[in-house]
């Protein structure tokens, strides 16, 4: 498809969704409701290899479950029949599932909500799951041994998954698994993001996370890693940008080159990165080419003199999300226990929220109001409001939740597991 004919579309979807909430701002975009459908949050269970689905609402009642890996056991025996691909499988458990496979990373649903696309980490594949059976209705296999994250295009068509190891991000048809495209990324690609109303991919590769090496000079050992922006349809590169370089010229010298979660302002000019073992995030104008501000948040006391190598895969903080009219950012302050609520303007905090430990991820609700933050540690999902900063509903999940996108399902929806 393309520019003018998926601009089209895109301005179809947007008016027949008129009145329905969640239209997003970059780096949010969800399956955009149809009539009989309902937005709900999808929770990822990475360890359970399920996904705890709930309101995407203060309420936060729990609607239903989907096993995410019924194809299991014939992944396992296909897996233990290569031994390059047996010896990845028992390093991603050990190197970065803390003595736990990785069975889901991220997903999203088409717009009907009838399809789940699932990215699957420790089995290296993207699965499309039928969400009103549980079956499995295709499977994409990632170049190299490890699939990561992934984005949803704004028109709903498609996603962008990262394979770690092959430094390269597949594009996918989310009804087919069919790949439509890809291109070459960094070292151990991470987060992406459309922008540019879905003409453009942005890419964060992380490096090797998961080595001791961490002290600042080491920096380097950790791989090649830049935020790229790429041409949707012709795979291009635009621009790479060395976050390290940007912030050494800031005042923030020796700090990390690993973006990890992003969030673009809603004119796009500005982007909102955390980087490894940094409690905080920065702010990069996109326009300038420079680095405009560092918001430093707090650190627990128990971590003040922890060493980088206790950190957890080099997150210090790891997860934020700008609210729907772009005045607050939520942040998950991964190995202090805490989330907290940003003022855009003046880069304060409001009060941290420490109802659970280990936070691993921040999205916003479909209407921008509320933030959703997973608990790693306690297997747990707390909806923050972005106006005042307090928790305002709680809800357990599964084992080990990390991702979480608000996605559609059938208003008539029943959950297919038990």
């Amino acid at each position: 498809m393309n520019r003018t004919t998926r601009a089209l579309t895109a301005t179809l979807a947007t008016l027949a969704a008129v009145g329905a909430a969640g239209l997003g701002t970059p780096g949010t975009a969800t399956a955009q409701p149809q009539p009989q459908t309902q937005q709900v949050l999808f929770v990822g269970n990475n360890w359970d290899g399920t996904v705890t689905v709930v309101t995407q609402d203060a309420g936060l009642a729990r609607l239903g479950t989907l096993n995410v890996v019924p194809d299991l056991d014939e992944r396992l025996a296909e897996i233990k029949r290569d031994p390059i691909r047996w010896a990845y499988f028992l390093s991603i458990r050990e190197l970065i599932g803390e003595g736990h496979d990785q069975f889901v990373d991220d997903m999203y649903t088409t717009p009907d909500g009838e399809i789940l696309v699932v990215s699957r980490p420790s089995l290296a594949d993207v699965v499309g799951i039928d969400t009103a059976t549980g079956e499995l209705l295709w499977r994409f296999a990632v170049d190299g041994q490890r699939s990561d994250h992934m984005a949803l295009s704004p028109d709903g068509e498609e996603v962008a998954v990262s394979a770690s190891t092959a430094n390269t991000v597949h594009r996918l048809d989310v009804r087919t698994g069919e790949e439509t495209g890809s291109f070459t990324a960094g070292d151990q690609p991470h987060e992406n993001i459309y922008i540019s109303g879905g003409d453009k991919i942005v890419n964060a590769s992380i490096g090797t996370v998961y080595t001791a090496l961490d002290a600042p000079w080491l920096d380097w050992t950790k791989g090649t890693r830049h935020v790229q922006i790429t041409d949707r349809d012709t795979g291009e590169v635009i621009e790479r940008i060395n976050m390290r370089d940007k912030l050494a010229e800031a005042g923030y010298p020796d700090m990390s080159s690993s973006v990890r979660p992003m969030a673009f302002s809603p004119d796009e000019r500005y982007l909102y990165f955390q980087v490894s073992f940094f409690h905080g995030f920065a702010e990069y104008d996109r326009e300038t080419g420079t680095i405009t501000r560092v918001a430093e948040l707090p650190v627990a006391d128990a971590i003040q003199d922890m060493p980088r190598e206790d950190y957890l895969l080099d997150s210090a903080h790891h997860g934020i999300a700008m609210n729907g009219d772009g005045t607050a950012l939520c942040v998950a302050g991964t190995m202090s226990d805490y989330a907290t609520v940003v003022d855009r303007e003046t880069l304060e905090p409001k009060s941290l929220v420490t109802t659970g430990t280990k936070p691993y991820w921040a999205t916003r609700s479909g209407d921008g109001e509320l933030c959703f933050v997973s608990w790693s540690g306690t297997d747990s999902v707390s909806a923050i409001s972005y106006a005042t900063g307090e928790e305002v509903g709680t809800a357990a999940v599964g084992d080990h939740p990390q991702r979480m996108r608000v996605g559609a399902l059938p208003t008539d929806w029943t959950s297919p597991t038990p």
